[in-house]
């Protein structure tokens, strides 16, 4: 039970759902990776993206993990199936696009996905959108350049708000009732995208489903810590990143 949940992400996105672990589960031990000297995997090849992902996987069982959590919806669509295929002992969470709680919030409304290229292109987010898209009207918006906004702090520029609009700006007529962050790094974006979008438009994204998910199949297989003070070791195979690591995890 004392040993970490291993969160691992492609940089530095996936520390938004490890907030989110944290506060499901404040008693819990936490190793999280980030592989920010290979960021962003968005735009890398398939089999690269897996070849990286289950590098990392296999170094934080190692060290001890009893549980996975894949903190990037790129990585989770093109490794989760062969992550658990290898450990199938092992608790293994992946993280999807919140695109079910978008549509059962907005039944018939104008969803905008914004996601990876590659987490737009893998067959595991085509499966989605044919299971829950219902009568919705589903925008796919790849967003190319994101991530390193985030990979470098910078949440609050002109030189954001440039790509936003020119991102987003085509699906906004008319306005979208819903946005998913179907990105891990795109919650740190959130107040920047929100002013492109508009004020009544909902942003929604996977995190929370996800602390969830993992609090259950540990308790599920007798691994829940549930008493002792919590903490978290923060690990990147780019060091230099680690000090905006600790500020985007204590930015609540």
């Amino acid at each position: 039970m004392d040993r970490p949940i291993a969160v691992f992400d492609s940089g530095l996105g996936g520390l938004s759902v490890l907030r989110a672990l944290r506060r499901q589960m404040p008693q819990e031990r936490f190793l999280y990776f980030g592989d920010s000297a290979n960021a962003p995997y968005g735009s890398r090849p398939t089999e690269e993206i897996r070849a990286l992902t289950l590098r990392s996987a296999e170094r934080l069982f190692r060290a001890g993990a009893k549980a996975l959590v894949v903190a990037c919806n790129t990585a989770t669509s093109a490794a989760i199936e062969e992550l658990r295929a290898r450990y199938p002992e092992r608790i293994v969470v992946g993280i999807e696009p919140a695109l079910k709680l978008a549509v059962e919030r907005h039944p018939g409304g104008k969803i905008l996905v914004m996601a990876t290229e590659a987490t737009l292109r893998e067959r595991k987010f085509a499966a989605l959108m044919e299971r829950h898209s219902g009568a919705c009207t589903i925008c796919k918006c790849p967003c190319p350049g994101l991530v390193e906004f985030v990979e470098r702090g910078e949440l609050d520029s002109p030189a954001l708000h440039a790509c936003l609009r020119m991102e987003l700006g085509r699906h906004l007529t008319p306005p979208p009732d819903a946005v998913v962050l179907g990105c891990t790094h795109y919650p740190f974006l959130r107040a920047a995208i929100a002013r492109t979008v508009g004020a009544s438009c909902e942003l929604l994204d996977g995190a929370d489903g996800t602390a969830r998910e993992t609090q259950r199949r540990l308790k599920e297989a007798g691994l829940l810590r549930t008493a002792g003070t919590g903490a978290v070791d923060l690990t990147d195979s780019d060091p230099s990143v680690l000090p905006l690591a600790e500020c985007l995890l204590n930015a609540e």
